[in-house]
């Protein structure tokens, strides 16, 4: 799957920073507020130690990482709570385009300040990240909220003159569309109800941003980083609130600093500070856990290749990842865990040791499992 995820935040609160860390891009920040210009696009790419080990197995002509796209786009103020009588007489001051961005996105990264530095301004003349986050999460649900308002009224009409299926449909559809209302009214992200195959297949076409996972990046001090519990304590309680939330800290102008330095150097700076992976590997795994993702392997003389599905996929809809033709013909899969194969130092010899297995349609793919998938069109 082609995974896609939109970077948002306050300005000035590293987002665009973030990005760079993120896509290796140099796009402009400080005066980037994501108001007027732009929204910036990039890729990065999964790091995966377990791709650079089978490739130095199989030597292959082309070694291929999974890919995130990343998107930065940024509000241009926060909320104002104190101004609004209810969440129903709010509009979201996202642009349609920039919703439009949001809504195609598999999943949210909310960038937050939690860095303190007189020379970088802040909206809201304060730093408070928790705050931060509630306009944040505001804008989402104002948006949603006008989009169930619009569609029940439409839905009205079309329920006076459907009959047979289509009206059962529409019977359905409103139904989950009065209980989103209710949740929005009460400030309730989507993602927190508890809504049955049926209920989310009604919804799926709306693509609610408050359906969709949220991983909060805290933007901490460098002094910080060694023991960054206390900062975050606060915005972990607040994403704690809802479900399918998580926060990572990172501290982005240092991290920044860090990738200027040969990887060698980089490593030690980051094990003297007591950091195990950079930003990149730190977001990325985040985001995988909050969706459910996991990798999958194809190895060969030709390429070595990571794979993004869902966890527990079966083989057959695995096999699609790869192509179609694969999936339509599937017969069925020759599967060895990563490990398993450089241990055995071939396919050849881990089919010999009989640790190379069989597998039919309805397998449901592991992390980390190597695929030959057997198939006819």
């Amino acid at each position: 799957m082609n995974l896609v995820s939109t970077i948002t935040g306050l300005p000035y609160t590293g987002k665009t920073t973030l990005f760079n860390l993120l896509t290796g891009g140099h796009a402009a920040t400080g005066a980037f507020a994501g108001a007027e210009a732009e929204t910036n696009v990039g890729v990065a790419k999964v790091p995966d130690e377990r791709v650079a080990k089978l490739a130095a197995l199989f030597r292959p002509k082309k070694t291929t990482y999974a890919e995130v796209m990343y998107r930065d786009l940024g509000l241009t103020h926060s909320v104002d709570r104190a101004a609004l009588a209810s969440i129903g007489s709010a509009t979201s001051s996202i642009s349609a385009q920039k919703l439009g961005d949001l809504r195609s996105s598999d999943a949210l990264v909310h960038v937050v300040r939690a860095f303190r530095d007189p020379s970088v301004p802040h909206v809201d003349s304060t730093v408070d990240p928790v705050r931060d986050l509630q306009s944040l999460e505001l804008e989402l649900l104002f948006a949603d909220h006008g989009v169930v308002e619009r569609r029940l009224e439409r839905i009205e009409p079309e329920l006076r003159s459907a009959k047979g299926a289509e009206r059962e449909a529409r019977e359905r559809e409103k139904a989950v569309l009065q209980k989103a209302m209710a949740a929005l009214d009460n400030e309730t992200p989507l993602r927190d109800l508890d809504l049955d195959d049926e209920e989310r297949k009604a919804v799926r076409g709306f693509r609610f941003l408050t359906l969709q996972p949220q991983l909060i990046v805290a933007n901490i001090d460098e002094a910080d980083v060694p023991s960054p519990d206390a900062v975050l304590a606060p915005l972990r309680a607040a994403a704690a609130k809802h479900r399918r939330a998580a926060v990572v800290p990172v501290c982005a102008k240092l991290e920044a600093e860090i990738a200027e330095l040969p990887a060698d150097e980089a490593d030690a700076f980051r094990a003297d500070l007591g950091v195990r992976e950079p930003a990149l590997s730190r977001v990325i795994h985040a985001t995988y856990e909050l969706l459910g993702l996991i990798s999958f392997f194809t190895t060969g003389e030709d390429e070595v290749r990571a794979w993004t599905i869902p966890a527990n996929t079966p083989a057959q809809q695995a096999a699609g990842a790869i192509h179609s033709d694969l999936e339509r013909g599937f017969i069925r899969a020759e599967v060895i865990r990563w490990d398993e194969l450089l241990k055995a130092g071939s396919e050849a010899n881990a089919k010999k040791a009989g640790t190379m297995r069989t597998e039919g349609k309805q397998y449901p793919v592991a992390d980390g499992d190597c695929l030959h998938v057997l198939f006819n069109v």
